[in-house]
């Protein structure tokens, strides 16, 4: 476990990510290819940016990526192909989602990397986790272009059924993804949807 966990690492480092997240993109990228040339990115809880940084170069120079954390940021991430701009601020507030739909009124792929502050208790992290992920679905309703893609990560438990069977409304496709570069000791999964097209069953 701790080599796989330090094969990861290493490897960012060696290619320029400052975490070891992004292959938690980038496998499911290479697997079903969501992010395409010319994408627009939403990229939330991307401190401290490789999700940014591999979308921006996925899409290349006629992209965008908007990243969206809590903590600041720098405003345009080096190695990156798109520019990525930064909104430093809390995804609850309208305030933060006027910022977002000033850079961009629509996107292409709605990313969320977001996890709560843990506390101990799996219950408590799992509401929590969940609160954000109905969020980050909730922009991808407000902002998504038809045909267009959620990756989204979510502590699982007892509530995660719910959220999946949320999800499975407002897209054609749905799946559930555990990377290989997650720790296996992890409770996260990825929930994945391609093409939208918003919740045609109600509610």
């Amino acid at each position: 476990m701790k080599e796989v966990q330090d094969y990861y690492f290493k490897k960012a480092q060696r290619e320029g990510y400052p975490a070891r997240s992004v292959y938690k993109l980038e496998e499911v990228q290479q697997k079903y290819g969501f992010l395409k040339r010319g994408h627009r990115v939403l990229d939330l809880g991307g401190y401290p940016g490789s999700w940014s940084m591999y979308s921006a170069k996925t899409v290349g120079d006629k992209g965008l990526v908007v990243t969206v954390d809590l903590q600041a940021g720098q405003r345009r991430l080096e190695s990156s192909r798109a520019p990525i701009e930064f909104v430093r601020g809390d995804i609850m507030r309208e305030e933060t989602l006027a910022a977002i739909e000033r850079l961009s009124p629509q996107f292409q792929v709605v990313l969320s990397d977001m996890a709560p502050q843990t506390t101990g208790s799996k219950w408590a992290d799992h509401q929590k986790s969940l609160v954000l992920c109905r969020q980050a679905l909730a922009l991808a309703r407000r902002l998504l272009t038809p045909g267009g893609a959620f990756y989204c990560k979510v502590f699982d438990g007892e509530d995660f059924k719910e959220f999946f069977e949320q999800t499975k409304r407002e897209f054609r496709q749905t799946k559930i993804v555990k990377p290989k570069s997650s720790r296996p000791e992890s409770r996260e999964v990825f929930v994945l949807g391609l093409e939208f097209v918003g919740d045609t069953q109600g509610g």
